[in-house]
């Protein structure tokens, strides 16, 4: 494979993939657009090619850093993801949507001022652990803090182990510079993060770009939808970054396992608990009551343990039952569709 593809992420993991007759019949390509009905991506010969979606493809099932194969103008496979970030679509909408693929840091951006907020990070840290996705927590604005910087970063390192943490003034070029550990070649990175805690400026000074400037709606008051275009750009440092507007909401879905590992200390006191289904409350054994009564599980942590995995079990449950349902309407399309064309004697 060319240098330019490897660095801009292509590995063993994909290539392994691929057949000897897929070699022969499709051309591998990442997606660094994805719109409506059509795709853009980049060849390991670095040529923009813009294509159409084959069969029954959709461009909800497509992630902006999907590795794909095409042939001719029409995309006709997407490879096995090592990640993917997703959530529950934002409003009211009983669907999934893929956020980015193949992420390898996802850097979630807060502030050291009243914007860090553990409850939020939490969410994120989630969402990047059941993407398999190294989290990163920036806090920007440690020129200007409300507080110690230092105690905003023992608080973010305190929410995992997994985590890495570092306070940044986003406008400094040499704090910039301590997040290119996570920019290299073949490294793909994601920006997340409230409004106004400095993204833009964060993405700018790493790829000379006008990133993630847009105050996009995701849907009215009237439940309207509008498309929020995601896309790649080559960073200074030689990886890429996927930029990703819109992302105001953030509602977890199937990512039971990223709860569980970022709340382990508590997951492993339910498995301490006398009755498998405790519920926590009242019942004698119950390793999480002993645990708030000596102090060494807090409450709040507790209740934000249980928010998100309520959230998660709701969303997935809702998303899982949109599907079905949506399956069951295409069968009796297709039965209706067959049925039609044997009235007319259509055999064919």
């Amino acid at each position: 494979m060319t240098p330019f593809f490897k660095a801009l992420g292509w590995s063993d993991y994909f290539s392994d993939q691929i057949t000897s007759e897929d070699t022969v019949k499709l051309a591998p390509l990442r997606l660094t657009e994805v719109r409506r009905n059509r795709v853009i991506g980049l060849t390991p010969e670095n040529t923009r090619v813009e294509l159409a979606l084959s069969g029954d493809m959709v461009a909800t099932d497509l992630a902006v850093g999907d590795f794909a194969l095409y042939s001719g103008e029409r995309l006709e496979q997407v490879l096995e993801r090592k990640s993917v970030i997703s959530r529950k679509a934002a409003g009211h909408s009983a669907q999934a949507q893929l956020i980015a693929a193949n992420i390898d840091t996802l850097f979630i951006v807060t502030s050291c001022n009243a914007d860090f907020n553990e409850a939020r990070l939490e969410r994120y840290v989630a969402l990047a652990i059941e993407a398999e996705t190294r989290p990163v927590i920036v806090m920007t604005k440690a020129d200007m803090p409300l507080g110690d910087p230092a105690d905003y970063v023992a608080r973010a390192k305190a929410i995992s182990d997994r985590v890495e943490a570092l306070a940044i003034n986003s406008k400094a070029r040499d704090d910039i510079d301590r997040l290119s550990q996570w920019c290299q070649s073949g490294q793909t990175v994601a920006l997340v993060g409230s409004s106004g805690v400095g993204k833009s400026t964060i993405g700018r000074t790493l790829t000379g770009e006008d990133l993630l400037t847009a105050d996009i709606r995701e849907d009215d008051a009237k439940g309207r939808h509008t498309t929020t275009a995601r896309s790649m750009h080559l960073m200074h440092a030689g990886g890429w970054m996927v930029d990703t507007p819109g992302m105001r909401e953030l509602a977890l879905h199937d990512a039971a396992a990223g709860i569980a590992t970022l709340f382990e200390d508590i997951t492993d006191l339910i498995s301490d608990c006398k009755f498998s289904d405790c519920q926590h409350k009242t019942e004698p054994g119950c390793a999480i009551r002993a645990a708030l009564d000596n102090g060494t599980l807090d409450q709040h942590r507790l209740e934000r343990w249980q928010k998100l995995r309520d959230e998660d079990v709701e969303n997935t449950d809702t998303i899982a039952t949109a599907k079905e349902r949506g399956r069951k309407f295409s069968k009796m399309q297709r039965t209706a569709f067959k049925a039609k064309r044997m009235r007319r004697g259509d055999f064919d």
